[in-house]
């Protein structure tokens, strides 16, 4: 199993930019682009090296860590910006963000085809999670690329698995996020009835939190997902729960009312945001 030292990073955003800085800070030789030069400002804690050109970037690391917002950014970078041309032979290619399965597997065909690995390996816990180093990795690919990367992961998670080939890394996420998102739209219809039946929501929401009917979607909307965020939150929801459903369907089985649930979870959210936020004032 090698040993990773060069990394580079392409996605310096809300949760791309602490895991970054994560890598940086564990003594890892950082190298990242950025489309705009201030999203820099994110690793200007650690040392690092900016590069002008993915391309640029590609020739000079072992691992090349993405975390964009969907798959057409990855094969963006791999064709368009030459990423994947430039890349030494063995090179280790990482998509942290959450997409389709079979769309997965597609890249990691092409991948291995020009004679570098694809990891699928999307990450739980958002940008808090990112800025604690307390994020869930679930990865998808070849097992040895995986021990070679897990070192990598380990500076922005505490928990770590390999669930199996590429594809398996997403289709944990969105199985992940399919109970985020059915959890969210139980918490919404709660606080709902709460606030109509005028129970403090500020302390329900506190002491509910540390009682068995806690959970990460009651936690987040308490505290991260705030009315200015939700409409932002509710497009990346849909987009999941509707990868969700489009997996289930592939295996034969039947998605139709989590997928359901999930969606009138997202529709609620900013409503439900709301009723926090007012709640508090």
């Amino acid at each position: 199993m090698k040993s990773i030292k060069k990394v580079g990073f392409i996605g310096l955003g809300d949760q791309g930019g602490p895991m970054a800085e994560a890598i940086g800070g564990q003594g890892f030789d950082l190298h990242v682009w950025a489309r705009r030069p201030a999203s820099l400002a994110a690793v200007r804690a650690v040392p690092h090296v900016a590069h002008e050109a993915v391309a640029e970037l590609a020739r000079s690391v072992e691992l090349i860590a993405l975390c964009l917002r969907d798959d057409a950014d990855i094969w963006n970078l791999l064709t368009d910006q030459d990423l994947l041309a430039s890349a030494a032979p063995g090179a280790i290619i990482v998509n942290h963000g959450t997409g389709d399965p079979e769309e997965a597997e597609r890249i990691g065909a092409h991948v291995a085809q020009a004679g570098a690995v694809y990891l699928d390996a999307p990450v739980s816990g958002g940008s808090p999670g990112a800025r604690a180093r307390t994020l869930t990795t679930f990865a998808g690919g070849p097992a040895e690329a995986f021990e070679a990367a897990r070192q990598v992961f380990a500076a922005f998670s505490d928990t770590v698995r390999l669930m199996g080939p590429v594809g398996a890394g997403q289709l944990t996420k969105l199985f992940n996020n399919a109970l985020t998102l059915t959890n969210m739209k139980n918490v919404e219809d709660v606080l709902a009835l709460a606030e109509q039946v005028g129970l403090n929501v500020p302390a329900l929401i506190d002491i509910v939190g540390a009682s068995s009917g806690g959970s990460a979607a009651l936690r987040a909307l308490g505290t991260d997902i705030t009315p200015e965020l939700a409409d932002h939150v509710q497009h990346l929801m849909r987009k999941d729960i509707r990868h969700f459903a489009h997996a289930v369907r592939r295996h034969g089985a039947r998605p139709d009312e989590v997928l359901e649930r999930g969606l009138a979870g997202a529709s609620g959210l900013v409503p439900a945001a709301e009723l926090v936020t007012r709640s508090r004032a």
